[in-house]
């Protein structure tokens, strides 16, 4: 059985408070999930265990995420010297863009194939980090890496993703995605 790691993080501060989206790896992680299929489980990593969130990420046969290879390989690649893009990945949102010729955000997609929305956002986890509230921002992350496996799951099986586009019309995407 392959080991498809599921994977996301919340950072500690903004791309505005570092000075751009250019330094993304200066936003550092507050907080990391991961669910691997070959333990059947989530695992939550706080800054102090990036390394072993990086040996998980290392060890997987595939690492799937929404935004993951930009963003939270970025972030990560302010912890270590590893070029995480070289890892088996693969990044739904670069794939939907590709296809779509625009980017999809998770929301729009778990609302139209599952009736289900994400418990919050990326600023609003800063916040709750600002707060020390990392229960909240726990809950939260681990609620996208679940969205992210169900909607990998579903394209998988079905071959097709829905989404609401910026009008509210829900339409169909084709994906050719295999475990």
């Amino acid at each position: 059985m392959r080991n498809i790691v599921y994977f996301d993080l919340e950072t500690q501060k903004s791309a505005e408070e570092v000075g751009g989206w250019s330094k993304i790896r200066d936003m550092k992680m507050s907080l990391g999930v991961t669910y691997s299929t070959a333990r059947s489980g989530y695992r939550i990593y706080g800054e102090p265990e990036v390394n072993d969130l990086l040996r998980e990420l290392q060890r997987a046969d595939l690492v799937v995420g929404f935004n993951h290879v930009r963003f939270d390989f970025e972030v990560l690649h302010g912890y270590t010297v590893m070029d995480l893009t070289q890892l088996p990945s693969l990044d739904m949102l670069i794939d939907l863009k590709d296809k779509l010729g625009h980017r999809l955000g998770l929301d729009a997609i778990a609302e139209a194939t599952f009736g289900l929305s994400k418990t919050g956002d990326g600023l609003q986890a800063l916040e709750w980090f600002r707060q020390g509230k990392m229960l909240e921002i726990a809950e939260y992350c681990c609620f996208d890496v679940k969205l992210t496996k169900l909607v990998h799951e579903f394209g998988v099986q079905q071959r097709q993703l829905f989404y609401k586009n910026r009008f509210g019309a829900v339409l169909s995407v084709g994906v050719d995605w295999k475990f």
